[in-house]
């Protein structure tokens, strides 16, 4: 592969792409606006060391350009599965806040469920203006790979944020404490609306693993927004 094209695969992955960028990382380097690979690597080196310090500051900087010189062995899954909505302008509507979490919840569920796995903890991370932020994380009473359970839980993070008037500019949510759903057993409820979201999940995730992402969402989301997106 030509440096090339390896630059054209990396740059527009997310900072948590690279080995070594957790989410502590993703949050200090978040709040320099270095969101992507491509952004790390424009980066002066100087700059980046600042930042991250010298020693992480050349692996960032070699693994943004392609080169990790470790030998590859198989590994498990990842420790978390994470998503983002970004937006250029402030957002003051909690209503578009509420619209990109349920646009989270509903890419993670379908993370999850297409690697076969379940999440323990749910993590909601909300960046300002003033690329300032606040994270909030909780462990679910049943783990969960469903796409209703992660939204009430975001839903219930932001709203204990009390954030009404926030000028916010950016939503990232994480799901950790990963395990294998087939060996994890699922408490059935007597709630109708729960147990139809679950028997119809398997097969939304059918549908657009056939016909592309998106093809099948909630109506709410169906609405374009002109701030938050991925």
């Amino acid at each position: 592969m030509t440096r090339d094209a390896v630059r054209a695969f990396l740059d527009p992955q997310p900072v948590l792409a690279l080995p070594g960028v957790g989410p502590a990382l993703a949050r200090t380097l978040d709040r320099y606006g270095l969101e992507t690979v491509g952004d790390l690597r424009v980066l002066p080196p100087a700059t980046l060391q600042r930042i991250a310090g010298a020693g992480t500051a050349r692996l960032l900087a070699e693994r943004a350009n392609g080169t990790d010189p470790r030998k590859v062995s198989p590994t498990g899954p990842p420790a978390t599965i994470a998503a983002k909505r970004t937006s250029d302008r402030d957002v003051l509507d909690p209503g578009q806040v509420r619209q990109a979490l349920l646009s989270l919840a509903v890419e993670l569920g379908a993370r999850l469920r297409q690697s076969q796995q379940i999440a323990r903890t749910v993590e909601l991370q909300i960046t300002y203006a003033d690329r300032s932020s606040t994270t909030r994380s909780r462990t679910v009473k049943e783990p969960t790979g469903h796409t209703p359970a992660l939204q009430q839980t975001l839903y219930s993070l932001h709203s204990g944020l009390g954030l009404e008037r926030a000028r916010i500019r950016g939503v990232t949510a994480r799901v950790g404490a990963l395990g294998s759903a087939a060996a994890t057993a699922v408490q059935l409820t007597f709630d109708r609306a729960v147990e139809d979201a679950r028997t119809l999940e398997p097969v939304v995730d059918k549908a657009n693993a056939r016909f592309g992402h998106g093809s099948l969402r909630p109506a709410s989301l169906s609405r374009s927004t002109k701030h938050l997106s991925r």
